[in-house]
């Protein structure tokens, strides 16, 4: 009997092995860079095929990697040789409209999600990508366009049900295992594979917003207004600026597609009526070359930028937390922003003040409570060829802004090479996350990640 037939016999789910049908497209994450092998991929039907698949990969002493949206820029939810548990196929959310809480299955993704609660008019705060999975970018943070009004999406889980390392299947929340439910609200994919997350809603159904483009001479002046405005802006109101090559949509004059713009992209979550005079200031720090902003379903922004990120591209990113918009940073910016390199590529600059400030450093693993932004410089191309251009586009702006701003980043956006970061991203909350990998997975099983060693 093959390894593959010893998993088969305790599953329920489709055990793909090397030379069956379906394997090459089974092996595959979202970053084309990434090209792994592994000895078996089970695409669950339940959270019994994790518990069998995590303890079959102790057993055999195999790598294992843990995969939901496969929006893991390092490609974590894959690996050579080892087992992969493909949550893709365990997608359900139910809504409890009464008590407004939506229960999610770990390989949910943010659209799923979204489609579930609009009709209800709740959401909650849900990444910018549409098809990045509910899993993985919980367990790191979760930064979005409601984090400024609801917090980061850990700070409104509920409950969790996990698969330890020991295969043990644990409700994690304040009452139950509460160091444990710690731990997964920042702590990535290091202390088990969540196969349900519980979430609180809040009333969010239409939203006044969207993307504006500027003219790269603008950048400037928009920066540091943004620096100024976001501080104490209504908590309603998310935006983040960006740099954005044109892609060719309508609303872009077709003269201009192709062309490189600093713009902001809004989400205004207050009362409809009071939408256009909330994001009026953005109107008036410069001349508006292009926007397609006004009212809209919640979902459908928060998929507005799916296209440009289908499967199968190149990606390299960076990422740094920021306390200040210094002079000095932005001016970082102003050299490196406007030579994005591609369409697909792009920098944010995410706020987190607001809510994601009213919860103490101490009271989840995610550390930069202090911290008032979220910037990532994500590379991201079709063409393998311009792989070593674009990297190098990347870590030259990291290079120029990363002595600027705090030491540690947001997990979500580390790349392979950041190992040496993990520490500084935990901060003061690093010694108590190894305490709790110690204590739910001493061996380090779930080492395919930002990985926090025991």
């Amino acid at each position: 009997m093959t390894v593959e037939d010893t998993l088969r016999d305790q599953v329920r789910g489709r055990v793909i092995a090397p030379g069956d049908d379906g394997y090459e497209q089974a092996r595959r994450v979202s970053n084309a860079m990434i090209e792994r092998r592994p000895a078996v991929v089970l695409q669950c039907a339940n959270a019994g095929d994790v518990i069998a698949a995590v303890r079959f990969a102790a057993e055999q002493g195999l790598d294992l990697a843990v995969r939901g949206g496969a929006h893991s820029v390092p490609g974590f939810g894959t690996c050579d040789g080892g087992v992969v548990i493909d949550l893709s196929g365990m997608r359900g959310v139910r809504v409890d409209p009464v008590n407004r809480t939506a229960r999610a299955e770990g390989g949910a993704t943010w659209g799923d999600f979204n489609a579930a609660t609009y009709p209800f008019g709740l959401a909650t705060t849900g990444g910018i990508i549409s098809t990045t999975g509910v899993g993985g970018l919980t367990l790191g943070g979760g930064i979005g366009y409601l984090c400024r009004p609801y917090g980061l999406s850990c700070d409104n889980l509920i409950s969790a049900d996990v698969v330890t390392a020991d295969g043990s299947l644990l409700v994690a929340s304040e009452q139950e295992h509460p160091d444990l439910f710690w731990g997964l609200r920042g702590g990535g994919g290091n202390l088990g594979v969540v196969t349900s997350f519980e979430f609180a809603l809040h009333p969010v159904k239409d939203i006044y917003g969207g993307p504006m483009f500027y003219e790269l001479a603008d950048a400037g002046d928009l920066l540091r207004f943004y620096r100024e405005f976001i501080a104490d802006a209504p908590e309603e109101l998310a935006a983040f600026p960006a740099f954005q090559i044109a892609p060719p949509l309508p609303f872009i004059p077709e003269d201009r597609h192709g062309d490189t713009f600093v713009g902001i992209v809004s989400c205004w979550t207050g009362r409809m009526e009071q939408g256009e005079r909330a994001l009026e200031p953005f109107r008036k720090v410069a001349p508006v070359v292009a926007e397609l902003v006004g009212p809209m379903p919640y979902p459908v922004l928060n998929s507005a930028f799916d296209e440009l990120v289908p499967p199968g591209l190149q990606h390299y990113w960076k990422a740094s937390f920021v306390k200040e918009l210094s002079d000095e940073i932005i001016d970082a910016h102003l050299a490196h922003g406007p030579n994005v390199p591609a369409v697909n590529s792009t920098m944010h600059i995410y706020p987190i003040n607001g809510a994601v400030h009213r919860v103490a450093p101490e009271a989840t693993a995610f550390a930069y409570r202090d911290a008032n932004f979220a910037t990532v410089i994500a590379g991201m191309w079709p063409d393998p060829a311009d792989n070593q251009r674009n990297i190098q586009w990347v870590r030259d702006y990291y290079d120029a802004t990363a002595p600027l701003s705090e030491e540690g980043g947001y997990v979500n956006f580390m790349g392979s090479d950041d190992q040496d970061r993990v520490r500084a991203n935990y901060g003061d909350n690093y010694e108590r996350l190894v305490a709790v990998k110690r204590r739910y997975d001493p061996g380090n099983l779930f080492h395919l990640n930002q990985n926090v060693e025991p």
